[in-house]
Formats: C-alpha cells, structure tokens, sequence
C-alpha cells in the first residue's frame, strides 16, 4: 500500500524530510477497524514527532493522527462497527499513523463519519473535536446549558486554530458561558466572529487591558491552546477568583504560584491519554465522536477544515507541515486521495 514516511529527524525544508514509499498492509488485531483511509489533515503532533521520533530507511516512521474513510475488514472482537461503514477517527498516538492507504484504528476511539459531510471535511474534526470537548467539559468542567453558567466567561486563547475553532462552537451551542476568542489578524478575527464567539480580543496585546477595554469582566475559565508561557500572566491576572485553567501546549516552564492567592486550579488536557492508557473510559472518545457526527449532521457545528492540500503524498504533506509550522493556518490542513 502506499505511505508517507520519514527515516531522519530532519527540518521539514531538507529533501527527503517526508518521502513516499510502499508499506504492508496492516492486519487487524481483536478491536481493530481496518480503514481504508481516504482523507487526512495535519495538525502540530505531526510535526512535534517528527521532530523527536526517528526511524530508519527499512521502518519509516509513518505519522498523521486524522483521518476519514471506509472499514475495510475488523478485528474478531469488534461490535459496533462493520466493513462498509464510513469512519472518523484521530488513532493513538503509540501506533502507526494515517498517512497511509490502509490504517488499523481501534473501535473504541472511532465514531461513525457525519453524513453530511464529504471526507475532506470530516477528517478536519476528529481530533481537534475531541481535545476541545474534553478540554471544556472533562477538564475545565463547564456545565451543559441549563445547568448554570449565564453569568460565567469563557476565555479561549488561541480561537481560530483547530482546536480553537471547535471549542468556540461547542461553547456557544451546548453551555451558557459568555465566549471570548483571541485572535491577532483581521482574517482570523473574522472566523472566530462566524464560528460564534460573543467577543474577540486581540492577543498580540495584553489579554486583561484587551478584557477591559471591551468592557468584560473576569474570565471564570481559561482554554489556552497556543503560546501559553507568553499569556501566562495575563491568564493569571485575568482569571477569577477560584477559577479554572486549561491547557494543551508545551510551555517550556510555568510559574503555578501566582495561582494559589487566586484557589485557581491547572488542567492539562492531552487528547491520546485514553488511548495512551487504555483507560477505562476509552469508549468516551468513541461516544464523543458519535455526538460530534449527530451535531454536524444537525446543522449545529460545521467543519473547520481551513485549506485543501491536494493528494496525499510527500510533497503535499511537507507543505502542509510547512504551514503548520509557520502559526499562520486558520482552521484545519486537509488531504485527500492518492496518486494514481
């Protein structure tokens, strides 16, 4: 089957930083949708592994946690999905990746692709869908609305990116909080405006003068997606007394004290933890991914895909990582198809 690999750690700028080549194909294990993957998008895991993983040139390192396709066979102990059926899923981060013809997921993180949407448009979602719902309702603890929460404030740093573009929407559908993006460019503004933000503040400035020149209070919550260690104080000097933190970057230090005057409290959100761990609650990310498909398919949330790359090959992928690493997408990098 065709892939895309890489054997070095190399700047995404050097030849043969990604490079096609031919990979067997892959055989289910008990839990396993064997998919045959027809769209994928990248996000910045991509990249970060790349960077710190190495293989060699007989075991290239096949990367890509996004994808969007039909089952094409299932493992012996599958039951809720069968061959035929059309999937979306973001896979684990401990196994090979999508960025390949054939992709072996387990059933447990997979939900059923929205019908309404082609695949270039579902592979957008998986898992940015999954850290931005987590981010708000397993860790931060925002309540469903008609729970309470229309006299709270949600702060999203970083609104117009992946992860962003979907806990913006999800904010504005299911809870009652006030949403407040960040965004830096006119084209970014506008996006996080028409994905539903109440308000957009410009986070090239300082986020409580920004909080306070648009006449909003303090922030209750806090999803920082980007940048963290830069907005760290603003974050703090913001938040409301006993007010909740969320994170899903690399800051490369954070000073916490600032947050006990405060009683706020730090949430690390890591999308792969479930699959990572084989938690008991693994099957989450599955009935998340469901909820997500019916909301799509309900007109309530839309895809975020930013931009269409073209097939899925080595050059098209280098300059999709080349993008990603440049800060400067808006919404979600997508592929979709193979060379003839």
């Amino acid at each position: 089957m065709k892939a895309v690999g890489y054997a070095q750690s190399l700047p995404i700028t050097e030849p043969r930083a990604l490079f096609d080549f031919e990979a067997p194909l892959p055989e289910p294990a008990p839990f396993d949708l064997r998919v045959r993957v027809l769209a994928i998008s990248v996000n910045p895991v991509d990249t970060k592994v790349r960077r710190r993983r190495a293989g060699t040139p007989k075991a290239p390192v096949i990367l890509g946690w996004d994808a969007a396709g039909i089952v094409d066979a299932v493992g012996a102990s599958v039951t809720r999905f069968k061959p035929g059926d059309e999937v979306f899923y973001a896979g684990d981060l401990g196994r090979s990746g999508t960025n390949a013809q054939f992709h072996l997921v387990d059933e447990r993180i997979a939900g059923h692709k929205p019908k309404s949407l082609g695949f270039a448009e579902a592979a957008a979602l998986p898992l940015t869908a999954l850290t931005a719902w987590e981010g708000l309702f397993d860790r931060l603890g925002i309540p469903p609305r008609g729970m309470g929460g229309t006299e709270r404030q949600l702060l999203i740093v970083g609104a117009a990116g992946g992860v962003g573009s979907l806990a913006t929407q999800f904010a504005r559908a299911l809870t009652d909080v006030t949403v407040i993006g960040t965004a830096s460019r006119a084209e970014s503004r506008a996006w996080v405006e028409a994905l539903g933000a109440h308000a957009v503040i410009d986070h090239s400035r300082p986020l409580a003068e920004e909080l306070a020149a648009a006449g909003l209070g303090a922030i209750d919550y806090t999803y920082s997606l980007t940048h963290t260690d830069v907005h760290w104080a603003e974050i703090v000097k913001a938040a409301r007394p006993q007010g909740r933190i969320a994170l899903i970057d690399d800051p490369a230090s954070l000073d916490v004290m600032p947050l006990k005057q405060k009683s706020l409290s730090l949430h690390w959100e890591f999308m792969f933890t479930r699959s990572m761990f084989h938690t008991p609650d693994m099957i989450r990310q599955h009935e998340i991914l469901e909820e997500v498909a019916r909301l799509v398919d309900a007109g309530t949330v839309r895809t975020t895909l930013g931009a269409h790359f073209g097939v899925i090959n080595a050059a098209n992928l280098t300059r999709a990582h080349e993008a990603i690493e440049g800060g400067r997408s808006i919404g979600k990098v997508v592929l979709e198809g193979w060379p003839d």
